[in-house]
């Protein structure tokens, strides 16, 4: 657990390298070198581990030694690219902490950050995928709590680039997270309805068939019953 000193350090180096770009940063204070050391050092110990719901522990006990470093970086509000910020982003979505990423995702779009070098995808691209296939592998329980998110992560991408597969994927997910909702009004059910019936528009297998012509004999059940 990081103290309050060390916490307090990082918020300020983040901020500097925000304010004065990372090369300078580096030369004043090392923080952003440090900042990439305990990075490398953590993503090593992932990479030693097999299980994927371990990694994902791991994950949720690293992301809060990241938490100064990120504050720093949102304070210093220039936009300098940095990985350590674009890394914590992906660890959020993989633990589904969805509020948390968006709320980078939104810097890191806002300001044109891209994902490090051996990452292939484009920031706004992984940003749905990731969220998407994160919901999907999740129990119906769990993608309840994602709806808003989902449905936040779709306005936030909307006008980005990305293969039509990995949009369909996002609209199938935020229907799923709504209809795992408890109560699903007849407004939320056509809402549902649309979404798939885009995802499938933008890609035939994206595994929504069912799903629709389930909804659209729900909906013409209740506009029968009044």
């Amino acid at each position: 657990m990081i103290n309050h000193a060390k916490a307090h350090m990082e918020r300020c180096l983040a901020a500097l390298a925000a304010q004065q770009g990372v090369a300078n940063a580096r030369h004043h204070a090392t923080g952003y070198e440090l900042m990439l050391a305990k990075l490398d050092e953590d993503r090593r110990r992932l990479h030693q581990i097999q299980s994927t719901q371990r990694k994902i522990a791991v994950k949720r006990e690293l992301l809060p030694e990241y938490a100064a470093w990120v504050e720093g970086v949102l304070a210093g509000k220039s936009g300098v690219q940095d990985d350590v910020f674009m890394m914590v982003m992906l660890w959020q979505i993989d633990v589904a902490d969805f509020a948390s990423a968006l709320t980078l995702a939104r810097y890191a779009l806002a300001h044109k950050l891209v994902m490090p070098e051996r990452f292939k995808r484009s920031t706004a691209c992984l940003i749905a995928e990731e969220m998407a296939e994160t919901t999907l592998r999740a129990s119906t329980v769990d993608q309840a709590k994602y709806a808003e998110c989902l449905a936040d992560c779709m306005a936030l991408t909307a006008s980005e680039d990305m293969p039509d597969e990995v949009r369909a994927t996002l609209h199938k997910a935020a229907a799923y997270a709504m209809l795992a909702q408890k109560k699903v009004t007849p407004d939320r059910l056509r809402q549902c309805l649309a979404w798939l019936q885009r995802a499938l528009q933008l890609y035939e297998r994206v595994g929504v068939k069912k799903d629709i012509e389930r909804i659209e004999r729900e909906l013409k059940n209740l506009d029968a019953s009044g």
